[in-house]
């Protein structure tokens, strides 16, 4: 097992990911909550505001004070324990920071729900007789990470390999790895207790909307490692012929 805990990035502009913070903080408060009351009160919030496949296609009834599509959206903010939010906190943690100084704030918050969603709805696609509710972060993250590797292919990850070895390696090996452990999983396991389908999901509909909703001006796969920003700031402007910066024109 391979976990991510810190990347360097020499492409990022900003530091400051208001939305991805924010993010994060609704998943926690919202996990506390759940924590904070009784196992009553817990299996109320799944029941309400979790997604289950059934409800989804009309096949049954949850007894939801909500209306069962609004559960795309409300499923992802749930966790099912400290290890589950954990694990995808430290993943939004260290990626979503990217993608939202690539995309913009508003941007940004529309494509983690719109990954959401698609994962959500795969899932539900994939396992319509369900009435296991879905809940957890992890499609829309996977998308966050479909993401990452279109825009940041050599940015440099520190991860822990087994949990205990740290090494730093280039985000292209580390995340597409994940992604093809997400694939394995799929055909081997497809209906185990992890979704799968919904991680697959987010995969797909992160790699196609990043394509469609980056701004003017942003490269997808774009190859700079963090040691070319120190040495391309640090080398003087060559200069061409016609006496600029760029060489003739």
């Amino acid at each position: 097992m391979v976990i991510p805990i810190y990347d360097s990035d020499p492409l990022e502009k900003s530091r400051r990911a208001y939305v991805n913070w924010a993010l994060i903080a609704a998943n926690v408060v919202i996990f506390l909550l759940q924590q904070g009351g009784s196992d009553n009160s817990d299996t109320l919030i799944v029941r309400n505001f979790a997604l289950y496949p059934v409800a989804l296609t009309g096949d049954a009834i949850t007894g939801g004070v909500l209306p069962s599509w609004t559960t795309l959206l409300t499923y992802m903010f749930l966790h099912g324990g400290w290890e589950h939010i954990f694990f995808n906190m430290l993943f939004l943690f260290t990626f979503g920071d990217n993608i939202e100084d690539a995309l913009g704030h508003g941007r940004y918050l529309v494509f983690y729900l719109l990954c959401g969603i698609a994962a959500g709805l795969t899932h539900a696609l994939m396992a319509q007789d369900s009435n296991v509710p879905l809940i957890g972060a992890s499609g829309a993250i996977a998308g966050v990470v479909a993401a990452y590797i279109m825009l940041r292919p050599c940015a440099r990850i520190t991860a822990l390999m087994f949990g205990l070895i740290p090494l730093r390696l280039g985000s292209v090996w580390v995340l597409g790895f994940w992604a093809l452990v997400q694939v394995y999983h799929v055909l081997s396991d497809p209906s185990g207790d992890t979704a799968w389908w919904a991680h697959i999901g987010g995969l797909v509909s992160g790699a196609v909307l990043i394509t469609v909703m980056r701004p003017p001006g942003v490269i997808l796969f774009e190859c700079m490692r963090p040691g070319d920003a120190i040495h391309a700031s640090a080398s003087p402007p060559t200069v061409g012929p016609s006496g600029g910066p760029w060489g003739s024109r």
